[in-house]
């Protein structure tokens, strides 16, 4: 029981939209503007910098808090398979509540920032394969500055990180950790499949930096989405 509202509650937090909500306490809606992503990216190109760090921090936080509420209810010492499949599952639910949220008739967004906030909070686990990731992540995005392309290359980065972390580390058995390593590859996956369109334009050399905005650009012919 206290593991299905765990999941619920971390479901309906992830799909509060931040960056919704910013743009209406601004004047302006964040869905008709930019590239029309609810995202912490869209959120600083069409309400400003500061803005936009806002929205990423909530975004971050709506990842971590379950997270870290249900580690302390759901796991203790000797942990075990079981016990790591239902602690997921409640960080899980917070990424799915960001990328098909029940308030916005479950069109959401790319559900990056609320899946670095579930990794922090499944610390130490995740630890080495979280700064690896990120520190790929900001090397490719502030190299090419492009926010796509360091999300994709985070989402290859964690999971591959998190396996070779797991072969080293003597203490990370594969017959108790092996759910922490199908989630880090269904996170992956998840941000690769919602930024689909993304890769289509960055095949076709046509993806935008973040600073060039494109007023009241379409879903195709959108910039960068977060």
């Amino acid at each position: 029981m206290h593991a299905f509202l765990l999941i619920v509650g971390a479901y309906l937090l992830g799909s509060v939209p931040f960056g919704v909500l910013i743009g209406r306490a601004r004047g302006v809606d964040i869905r008709e503007q930019g590239s029309r992503n609810i995202g912490a990216t869209n959120a600083g190109r069409v309400l400003g910098r500061k803005w936009g760090f806002l929205c990423l921090l909530l975004d971050i936080l709506k990842g971590l808090l379950p997270t870290l509420a249900a580690a302390f209810v759901l796991v203790a010492p000797p942990v075990t398979a079981k016990m790591l499949l239902l602690w997921i599952s409640v960080g899980l639910a917070a990424v799915l509540g960001h990328v098909f949220p029940v308030y916005l008739r479950f069109r959401g967004g790319k559900g990056v920032a609320t899946t670095v906030g579930m990794a922090l909070g499944i610390f130490p686990y995740y630890t080495v394969a979280i700064g690896v990731a990120l520190v790929l992540y900001a090397v490719v995005r502030f190299t090419t500055g492009l926010v796509s392309l360091g999300s994709l290359t985070l989402a290859l980065a964690f999971p591959a990180a998190f396996f070779v972390y797991m072969r080293i580390d003597p203490q990370m058995s594969l017959a108790v950790f092996w759910p922490l390593g199908v989630v880090a590859v269904l996170l992956g996956l998840l941000i690769i499949a919602r930024h689909s369109s993304n890769i289509v334009r960055l095949l076709r050399g046509q993806e935008t930096k973040p600073d060039h905005r494109t007023p009241d650009a379409g879903e195709d012919g959108a910039a960068e989405k977060s």
